[in-house]
This record gives structure tokens, sequence and C-alpha cells, in this order.
């Protein structure tokens, strides 16, 4: 009875599990009425290192009573044109400007405003505009949202008119120029956008005379402002084709000293473009459009330098790690896949070769040199994205070089992991080297993100705030390895336990990476979590052995729909700003804005399929797979009836990672991810097993002998220390499928009496028990009168 209800526990105890990490939220505050009128400031182009008490002195002022952070002024098109900042501004979603585009992607025409009275204006090519974004771009976003929220509006500015245009094109007020005494104008309306020039200049000593001006301007802003006003100041755009992070600070009752943030970030001093529209009408105590905006109200948290240096010397070199990221991850992950690509081609002669025959007319074995050589670079492949995620650790970005910088110390920590491994306990058995890296993954990934995603943010192999896509937690390549290496530790501890407990085992770790992966404190990510979920379920099915039957994949596919049935109720409590990605889905389908979701999703996965080198990496290791090491000289096959847990861990990582990419639109990333940790192990780990694949047991070998260590020695003279005996020259590999699932016809579940599914009741897998606790275990293989001794894990 016990073993029957053992399959609902452990899909009780993950759903419980998964939905308690992803039914908590943090604390983010929330936003409240604080002023009775609200000025948006903006300066396309400006730079936290453009801020300085000599040069701009007022912002200095402003940005030391206030609260300050950095801006990604993302926009529809990239780079974000002025024009295309200053509509999403007024949009409170991702907008551009429609037109031909010049060489730097920014319209070559400028913006018509008309001026029909002296009150107002107009924008002749709103309706255009509105019609672009709605039917040609994926957000459905209408520009002039903030304007139609408040009954009156103030523009000085062209950039400001763009902003505060209705989406019918008008203006309630406006002025082309701020006015000497703009006291009047600003106080005439709740709600001013004011356009503070552009910083673009291409030489320092530019840069410096416009931020000048611009803080000049804004002095005249302040000594105007009305009376319990909140002065919102933003750079609003980028200027030329290099994205960048710019100056947020706002001043005003409540803002004081703290660092910005809002919910569509969730990293203390980071916010978006998008947020500022939901922010000023949260500081009036106005109503959302929830359906049209995007982002979500800001809000000051403490923790703050007191020292405004020390403060903005933060922001300052978050964005100078941010700009270098971008190219340097293009070639790092282009090298990545080059390099894997090869040692996939490399890989294939020692394959063929590596199954040593005993007759005289074999091939030769290959070099025990060369093996070793290919087994180390197949370690530092692997350790590759973990050591260039801790490499960010290093502010490799400072430097003058800042790519050669990066490669240094990401080339020192891949051979110092690989030594690591090499020189680790157990690294001679077959799946030392597997257990050991994926230890040694789980660790980089899971310490950072317990430790707030300090080395995900800006990370060659993390997220750039620059994107827009995610600003803490795990983001895609940290989700595929993580994936990767927790269920492949699982795995490996999981074979190392009694048959009847690996179940537990894998479940009890795979929890755990799903509370890490979705816990909003944690990795964020509740759509990692529910794949990771699925993925742990298919590996707990099937770790003692046998084939992923219809009912083991029930237990694994209800699993997964409990927990996001489960998620997604809680979720939709919720209210709107502090829903997840889950229930923000859902509740686009309730609203009837459902296909503007499934279309941005559909469209990301597409562009991320093609664009991406993680891409390569998915393709070239599902090719490996499938074309090599699963056919019956490639050794896998052999080594999942061996040790069924590995198997498990494998199938378990695919599912999750499938899943993972589909629901983050992300499309084969999460799989390149997990594929440049999963196969390199694969490949080595089929290498041991084909090594000594014909290795016999001697008569009379003494108990207790480790499994080929040599002193057992086969034809060939003995093997290669610990890398253990395999069963013997008949291939169960060859009927294409592995020894541990070949079970009679008319068996239950494809197996046989053994709960394994091995041939004989005692099953490969009882026999690498045997050899954990101290002896040889002998195993008679159909077709092969000889007893041969299983290699310990």
């Amino acid at each position: 009875m016990l073993r029957r209800l053992t399959p609902v526990l452990l899909t009780l105890v993950v759903v419980a599990l998964g939905i308690t990490a992803l039914a908590a939220r943090p604390d983010r505050g929330d936003p409240e009425r604080g002023a009775d009128f609200v000025v948006l400031a903006g300066v396309a182009g400006l730079r936290w290192d453009d801020v300085d008490p000599e040069t701009t002195p007022t912002l200095w002022r402003m940005a030391e009573e206030g609260s300050i952070g950095s801006l990604a002024a993302r926009s529809a098109h990239r780079p974000t044109c002025p024009v295309d900042g200053w509509l999403t501004l007024g949009a409170g979603n991702f907008a551009a400007w429609n037109g031909s585009r010049e060489s730097n992607g920014c319209p070559a025409t400028g913006v018509t405003v008309e001026r029909p009275d002296r009150i107002g204006a107009n924008l002749p090519d709103q309706e255009s505009v509105v019609a672009y974004n709605q039917d040609k771009l994926a957000w459905g976003t209408t520009p002039g949202a903030l304007s139609e929220s408040v009954r009156c509006s103030v523009a000085i500015g062209p950039g400001a008119a763009v902003a505060a245009a209705r989406p019918f094109g008008r203006v309630d007020r406006y002025a082309p120029a701020l006015p000497a005494d703009p006291a009047e104008l600003l106080g005439s309306c709740v709600l001013s956008i004011v356009d503070l020039g552009t910083v673009d200049g291409a030489d320092q000593a530019t840069r410096t005379a416009q931020a000048r001006q611009a803080d000049a301007q804004l002095a005249r802003v302040l000594a105007a402002r009305p009376p319990r006003s909140l002065v919102l100041l933003a750079g609003v755009s980028d200027t030329d084709t290099s994205s960048r992070l710019h100056v947020a600070v706002a001043n005003g009752p409540g803002w004081e000293q703290g660092w910005l943030t809002s919910s569509s970030t969730d990293r203390r001093g980071y916010l978006q473009l998008v947020d500022l529209a939901p922010t000023a009408l949260a500081a009036l105590g106005r109503p959302m459009p929830e359906r049209l905006f995007l982002g979500r109200a800001a809000v000051p948290v403490g923790g703050r330098p007191a020292d405004l240096r020390t403060a903005i010397d933060e922001p300052a070199d978050a964005d100078r790690e941010a700009g270098a990221q971008r190219p340097v991850a293009g070639w790092f992950l282009g090298l990545l896949a080059t390099v894997q690509l090869a040692l996939s081609v490399a890989v294939l002669p020692l394959l063929r070769r590596a199954r040593r025959h005993a007759g005289p007319h074999g091939p030769e074995p290959v070099s025990r040199r060369v093996v070793a050589a290919v087994e180390l670079l197949l370690i530092a492949a692997a350790l590759a994205v973990p050591a260039a995620l801790l490499t960010d650790a290093a502010p490799w970005w400072r430097g003058q070089h800042a790519a050669w910088w990066f490669s240094l110390v990401t080339v020192a920590l891949i051979v110092g992991g690989t030594a690591l491994v090499r020189f680790s306990p157990g690294h001679d058995r077959t799946l030392g080297p597997l257990g050991a890296v994926a230890g040694l993954a789980t660790l980089v990934v899971g310490v950072d993100v317990l430790t707030g995603s300090r080395l995900q943010l800006n990370s060659v192999v993390g997220y750039s705030a620059l994107e827009g896509d995610r600003y803490a937690g795990l983001g895609t390549v940290g989700l595929g390895v993580f994936i990767a290496g927790s269920l492949l530790c699982g795995g490996w501890l999981a074979q190392r336990a009694p048959r009847a407990w690996r179940p537990m085992v894998m479940v009890g770790v795979g929890s755990a990476a799903v509370v890490v992966v979705g816990s909003p404190y944690l990795g964020a990510d509740s759509t990692g979590a529910i794949a990771l979920t699925a993925g742990v379920s298919v590996a707990a099915a099937i770790c003692t052995g046998g084939w992923l039957t219809m009912s083991r994949l029930a237990w694994a596919t209800m699993a997964g729909l409990a927990l996001t049935i489960g998620f997604a109720m809680i979720d939709l409590r919720r209210p709107e700003a502090e829903r997840g990605a889950v229930g923000r889905f859902l509740a686009a389908f309730g609203d009837g804005t459902g296909g503007l979701a499934v279309h941005r999703s559909s469209t990301a996965n597409v562009e991320t399929l093609v664009s991406s080198p993680l891409t390569v990496l998915a393709v070239a290791g599902a090719a490996l797979v499938w074309l090599a090491l699963l056919q019956p000289w490639g050794g896998l096959m052999r080594l999942f009836g061996i040790y069924p847990a590995i198997r498990a861990a494998m199938a378990g990582t695919g599912v999750a990672v499938g899943i993972g990419g589909l629901l983050g639109g992300v499309a084969l990333d999460v799989a390149g991810a997990a594929a440049a940790l999963v196969v390199p192990m694969a490949a080595l780990a089929a290498l041991r097993v084909l090594d000594h694949a014909t290795d016999r047991t001697q008569p009379g070998g003494r108990p207790g002998t480790e499994a080929g260590s040599g002193t057992a020695g086969g034809p060939s003279g003995g093997g290669r220390p610990g890398g253990g005996r395999m069963p013997g020259d008949a291939d169960p590999g060859a009927a294409g499928q592995p020894s541990g699932d070949a079970g009679p016809p008319g068996a239950p579940d494809g197996t046989t009496g053994a709960e394994d599914g091995c041939p004989d009741a005692r099953s490969g897998t009882e026999a690498a028990d045997s050899v954990a606790a101290g002896g040889p275990a002998r195993v008679p293989v159909q077709g092969d009168p000889a007893s041969t001794v299983v290699p310990s894990t």
C-alpha cells in the first residue's frame, strides 16, 4: 500500500513546496498619494557620469535631497530615440514613433507641433502614430494614456508635447520653451511635462556644456514648482546607437534620500521609463488605466549611502558594466558554441574506438593521454558558463580593455574549477566528474541567487538592465544551468542511495531547487519553477528504472498542472501590481488582451531562436546526443541502463528546459545553457562506460576490490583506476534500448521481475549498489556467459 501511495505523496510534496515558494511575495511598499502636483522633467541622454556638484549643482542638490536610481530607457524600438522615449513616457507602455529610420535607427524627420491657439497645441501625426503602435507593434500601446488619465496637463518643449498629446493629438496647454516665469503655467494643471533639452555630445566638453544648460533650466523649474509637488527628473532616451542606463531622481514629500525601485524591476535602485507614468498617477492619487500601462509605480526604499558621491558611484558603475556586457556577451557565447561544436566533432572518433575489443582484429585503443586530455577539455567546457558568471565578482568592466580582463579572469576560473574536479575524491569513478561539475555549477548559481543575484545583473551570462526583460532573480542562462546542475546532482545522489529511496532523494533535491527558482525572494521565476516541477516529477518517476509509462507520465503531468493551477489561483487574487508572470498572463486573457500576450511571447521566441548563440548550443548538443551518444556505439544507452537515476535526471532536464524556454519566451536559450553543462558530461561518462565495456572479472577476485581498479584485470590488462567494469560483449544498446530497461514481453511497465527492469533479477543498478557497498558485482548478460563487474558511481 505504501509503495502505491508513494507517487501520490511525492506529487503532493513537490506541489506543496512549489506553491508555498511562489505564493509568498516580498513587501515592496505601496505608493501613496503624496503630492498635489507632479512635474515630469526629461533630458534625453542624461547619464550619471554627467552629474557632479560643479557642472550640475541644481541636479546634485535635488539628488541629495530626494531618491535616485538607474533608469532603463527602453521603448518599442532599439535604440530608444528621443522621440520614442518621450512617447513611451506619455504612454506608460513601450511605444515608438513611426516613420523612416536613418542609419542610427532614429526617425529622419522631426515632430510637427501646430499651435492653432495660444493655449494648447496639436500633433497632426498623432493619429498615424496611434495606429502604428496598436496595429504594427506587439505591445498594444495607446500613446497619450497618461494625459488621458488626468483632466488637464501642461507640456513645455517639443519632446514634452509628444508625451502630453492625447490620442487624438491635442495638447491641453503648451509652451515651446520654458517661460521667463513658469510658475503660473506649472500651476495651471496637476501634471506638467517639461523638455529640458538633450545631452548627446560625442566628446566630454560638449556633454559638460549641454548638461550645464539642462541644469540651468532645471533650476528655473524647481524655483517655480507648485507647493506640495513631486518633481521627477529622467534621462528619457538614448542619443546614439549604444544603449545606456540613465538618470532618475524623485524629489518631493516622502521621497527623501532613498533608492528608487518598482515592482516591474524588483531591484533596488532600478526602474524603467514605463514606470514614470504610473508613478505620477500614484502620487496624485488617480486611478491607473491598468490595461494600458505596462509599467508600475516607483517607490522609495532605504539603504542609500549618506554621501551622495558614494551613492552615485553605484549606478554610474552599473551603467559602465551594462555598456560593456553586451559586446562581451556576444563573442563569449559565440566562442563557447564554437568550442563545444569542435569538442563534439573531436569526441566522435574517441567514442568509436573507446570500447576495447578482446580479439586480435579490433582497432587500436586511443592513447590514455589523449583520452585524459579530452576529458579535461570536456570538464572545462562544462564549467565555462559557471566560471563566466563567477567572473562578475571581479570588476573586469572598469579596465581599459574590458574584454581582455573578462577573458583572463574567466580562463583562470575555468582552469581552477577543472583542477578542483580533477583532484576531487572519486574523480576516477565513472560518475565522479559528472557529480563534481554538476555540484559546482549548482553551487555557483544557487549561492548567487541566495545572496541577491548580484552576479546575474549585467553579467555576460546573466541579464542586462538595458534589455528591460529582467532586473532581479534568476536569468535565462542561470535558469538552464541551475536546472541541469540540480537535477544531475539529484540523479547522482539518488544513484548512490538504496533503490527504494531514490525517488525521495530526487524529490528532495528537486523541491529545494523549485523553491530557489520560484521564490520571489530568490529566483523570482514562476514559469521556471513550473517547468522545473515537471522535470523533477519526470525524474522521480523513472529514477528506479523502467520506461516513462503512461501512469508515470500522468503523475508528472498532474504535479506540474497542480502547481500551475494552485499558483495561478493565488496569483490572480493579488493586486495587479503584485502579480507574477502567470497571473498577468491569465489576467490578460480575462480582460481580452490575451492575444497580445501570446503574440509577444511567440514573437520573442522566434526572434530569440534565430539570433541567439545558445540556439546553436542546444541544436548541436541534441545532434550529438541523438546521432552519436544514443547510438549502439555511443555509450549513453549503456550508461542509462546501468545508472537509471542519471537517465532520469537527464530526461527531467530535457522536459524542464523545453517547457521553461517556451513559457519564458526565450525559445532554446534555456536548453542551450543546460546543454553547455549536460552534453560534455554525458560524453565524458559515455567514454568511460565504453572504455570498460568488454572488461571481465577474473575468477577468484578478492571481495571488496574496487571495480575497474586494475586488480581484477581483464583481457586488456586492467582498466582505468575506478573507471568501472561494464556488462560484457553482448551490447544491450545494439537493440536500441539500455540494459536497464529491456524486459520480456508482457512485463508491466516494460520491466522484468527486477524493479530496475534489467534482464536478470540482479539488475545492473543493484550490481552498482553492491559495488558501492564494497564488493564486485557479477551480472550475467544475455548472450554472454561471463560475469562482469558493474562500475561504482
